[in-house]
């Protein structure tokens, strides 16, 4: 059973694809005529010149919209696909879900003929967000053990670019950092269920550090503390997109 077998159920009701983000992933892909999203989930992000998707779990299969992209059940690290099958590879915030980080970066170096595009996120930026910093430490830990550095994805493919991906405040797909001006969304168990590293987290320590937010909350302290959020539109919050031209 995959973690999104156990974790994915809803998926869709609060991971919605940010238009914003959307067009910045789309844009890393400007002048591919196929693509092939791996790790593919409920098929966020994917652009209209995908044209196949692998998944590994049943459930984000199942949640796929009509008329999306076939997708095949299978891993990163054996994708079962023909060797330069697709103009370029995409990966969205999977590869901390992947067993073996390089086997899944040779496969997509394997079936992609031109380009490489992965949405990750830099844990150095991450866990300063106030969030896991104040409040989450254990989602933090969380975060931190499946993290990929971004150095470590540069290494695997040369001559890639990092772009910052910064999240909208009204960000529509509620991922980890996506509720940073919105912070009583945190208190919901259906935001949670959607965001992995809350999902993953020690119940115990999750349920005291929601408390002391929802405290905070209801006494202004965050308000107060974090007021200077009030007046920024998007956030940097280490979400990175690693684009690589292949040779």
């Amino acid at each position: 059973m995959t973690v999104y077998d156990r974790i994915g159920q809803g998926y869709r009701t609060t991971r919605r694809p940010d238009p914003r983000i959307a067009a910045q992933v789309t844009s890393a892909l400007s002048g591919m005529a196929s693509v092939a999203n791996i790790g593919a989930g409920a098929g966020s992000y994917e652009p209209a010149a995908t044209v196949v998707a692998v998944e590994p779990s049943t459930i984000m299969i199942e949640q796929r919209p009509p008329g999306a992209a076939p997708c095949l059940q299978g891993v990163a690290e054996a994708l079962p696909l023909r060797d330069g099958s697709v103009d370029a590879a995409l990966a969205v915030l999977t590869i901390h879900h992947w067993s073996d980080v390089e086997a899944g970066v040779a496969e997509l170096r394997r079936v992609a003929r031109r380009r490489i595009a992965i949405l990750t996120w830099d844990q150095n930026v991450l866990r300063e967000f106030w969030l896991v910093r104040d409040y989450l430490p254990a989602a933090a830990a969380v975060s931190a053990g499946h993290a990929v550095p971004v150095p470590r994805l540069v290494e695997m493919l040369p001559a890639a670019r990092v772009e910052p991906v910064p999240v909208p405040h009204d960000c529509t797909d509620g991922f980890g950092a996506a509720y940073w001006r919105r912070p009583e969304a945190y208190l919901d168990h259906r935001v949670r269920a959607g965001i992995s590293m809350l999902a993953q987290a020690d119940p115990r320590a999750l349920t005291d550090g929601l408390s002391a937010l929802a405290a905070d909350l209801e006494s202004g302290r965050w308000h107060q503390h974090h007021r200077g959020l009030s007046n920024i539109d998007r956030l940097d919050a280490g979400y990175r997109l690693v684009v690589s031209d292949l040779p």
